[in-house]
């Protein structure tokens, strides 16, 4: 009986001491700067780092993972799925041609509240100056593209 008492006494002892020197972790800087961690003091400027670590809890790492996948998977059939359409890109060039499509018509449009009589020019360069019915088809038209392109 007293061997029993002495050989688990020597094996809770060697184990203590394992679990004790397994969790010792010493920190030291060598002479370029370089942090080196061990589990031996190697240089006299080491200093001891105490380290708290639990254990892993597997059961969370999967769900965790699968949780991952599943929203990699949705994003990925979702953008499968979605139509494709205009980059914010070429959204924003549109608008910015719209823009400037709409100023040109309304600067025309204008133009014609202050003309009397509007034109155009001809092949040579020359004023051809539009009949009331030809002026009233072209104001028209600019109203319209006024409507289309600044509403």
């Amino acid at each position: 009986m007293r061997y029993l008492y002495l050989t688990a006494a020597l094996i809770l002892s060697v184990a203590l001491a394992s679990a004790a020197s397994a969790s010792e972790i010493y920190k030291w800087t060598d002479e370029d700067g370089n942090v080196h961690y061990t589990d031996k003091p190697l240089d006299p400027s080491s200093v001891q780092v105490n380290v708290d670590s639990k254990p892993t809890d597997n059961a969370g790492v999967q769900a965790q993972t699968q949780a991952r996948l599943d929203r990699q998977q949705a994003a990925a059939e979702e953008a499968a799925n979605a139509p494709a359409g205009p980059t914010p890109e070429e959204i924003r060039a549109e608008k910015k041609e719209r823009a400037n499509t709409c100023e040109k018509y309304r600067a025309r449009q204008a133009s014609f509240v202050r003309s009397r009589r509007i034109y155009r020019m001809d092949e040579n360069g020359e004023r051809v100056y539009l009949d009331e019915a030809e002026t009233q088809k072209t104001r028209d038209n600019v109203d319209e593209k006024v409507k289309e392109y600044c509403d």
